[in-house]
């Protein structure tokens, strides 16, 4: 499928939504915070609600969980409900200075912002080639992750 280009932070939202909608068995995602993400969201929470029933998986990794502590608690709800199944680390201060952002959802779809600070991206679905690479990555960033946020724990 060809690249669906996006520009704006409601044609992100509504394309990551759809990503985390085609995920069966897991996201991997990557943001410095998470603000623009929508995590609380009642339409995110009813979305990653239905793929953790089904026994997906999440994996979060940021620079900072702040504000998913201080201002997603619909989140940090799930996050108590289906702990076992979501993964949030932190990122060690050797790569801090990343400032992509991106969701890959079971190796075949990726929605991708090229800056955080900007809502410039693409994304794409049903194309295994178009996430090898961030999937790559992902890992070398989760190599270089610490344990973050957990179930019952806010305010570090």
């Amino acid at each position: 499928m060809e690249k669906q280009p996006f520009d704006s932070r409601s044609a992100f939202q509504a394309l990551l939504l759809d990503c985390f909608s085609k995920a069966r068995l897991t996201l991997q995602c990557f943001d410095p915070d998470y603000a623009w993400w929508q995590l609380g969201h009642t339409q995110t929470d009813a979305l990653l609600r239905r793929f953790l029933q089904h026994q997906g998986r999440l994996q979060l990794v940021a620079h900072s969980n702040a504000h998913l502590e201080r201002h997603e608690p619909r989140f940090l709800t799930l996050l108590e409900d289906y702990g076992h199944q979501i993964e949030c680390r932190l990122t060690s201060r050797s790569i801090r200075t990343l400032t992509d952002s991106f969701c890959v959802a079971d190796g075949r779809h990726i929605v991708r912002r090229f800056h955080s600070d900007h809502f410039r991206g693409e994304a794409n679905f049903d194309d295994p080639l178009s996430t090898q690479t961030s999937l790559e990555r992902y890992e070398a960033i989760w190599a270089e992750t610490l344990p973050g946020l957990k179930a019952g724990t806010t305010g570090l």
